[in-house]
């Protein structure tokens, strides 16, 4: 929208027990936008922004511009002048931009290093579990196994790279498909540490060299890996 509007982007990097990881631990540097991290909700730079903006985006105001096609409508946007403050997790505009995202050199031999055992036949499955109520809910590990079956019905040669917060759900996964899963065995599941936000970019990044995603319902996790490369996805629960 920025680049469109011919604006520039300022992206306040917020470090918190949900992602407790500055931008630069992950990513090489970026040049089309800058990053300012911060570390409270009352910094004094975020509320600067906010009460200087002429324009101030939540969710409610995207989801009362957004049309059929689940974009920002165009004549909002153009009508969008002045500085404008956006704080939202609602998806509001297309992006082929995530060739800007480039992992730091130690986690992108990482990534390699577990995506050159995908072969040509890898499906990446993603179970979302712990806080994600709607996800539970809707994608049980059942509806899971039953999606992973089909797959291996389809090309007995299929590999699963699984992304999971829940290690019980792994070991199901295991018994039940011996020998036919990959994963970061090792990782880390904590939000707020900086080696679990590694663990959790390699999972992503590896679920989107993949073939295809079974992924979670209401999940951004899974939604976010499948459009990287735009590959195939279902969710789990609604075949």
């Amino acid at each position: 929208m920025a680049q469109e509007k011919k604006d520039k982007l300022l992206v306040l990097w917020n470090c918190n027990a949900e992602l407790n990881c500055p931008f630069e631990s992950l990513f090489k540097p970026v040049t089309e936008f800058k990053i300012t991290s911060i570390h409270s909700v009352a910094d004094p730079r975020k509320l600067f922004h906010q009460k200087t903006a002429k324009n101030y985006l939540t969710n409610e105001e995207i989801l009362a511009h957004r049309n059929a096609d689940g974009r920002l409508d165009a004549d909002y946007v153009q009508n969008l002048n002045g500085k404008t403050y956006i704080f939202t997790w609602e998806w509001f505009y297309p992006s082929e931009d995530y060739h800007l995202f480039i992992p730091t050199d130690a986690l992108q031999k990482r990534i390699d290093e577990m995506t050159s055992q995908f072969g040509s036949s890898c499906v990446g499955v993603h179970i979302r579990r712990t806080d994600n109520q709607p996800a539970i809910g809707k994608s049980s590990t059942d509806a899971f196994l039953q999606s992973m079956q089909k797959e291996l019905d389809a090309n007995p040669d299929t590999m699963f790279y699984l992304a999971t917060d829940d290690m019980n759900e792994e070991t199901r996964l295991r018994e039940t498909f011996p020998g036919r899963i990959l994963s970061n065995q090792k990782r880390c599941l904590q939000r707020d540490s900086v080696e679990g936000m590694h663990d959790a970019l390699l999972d992503l990044y590896c679920l989107a060299n993949t073939r295809k995603i079974i992924g979670s319902y209401f999940s951004s996790f899974t939604d976010i890996a499948a459009d990287m490369h735009k590959i195939p996805k279902i969710i789990a629960g609604e075949e």
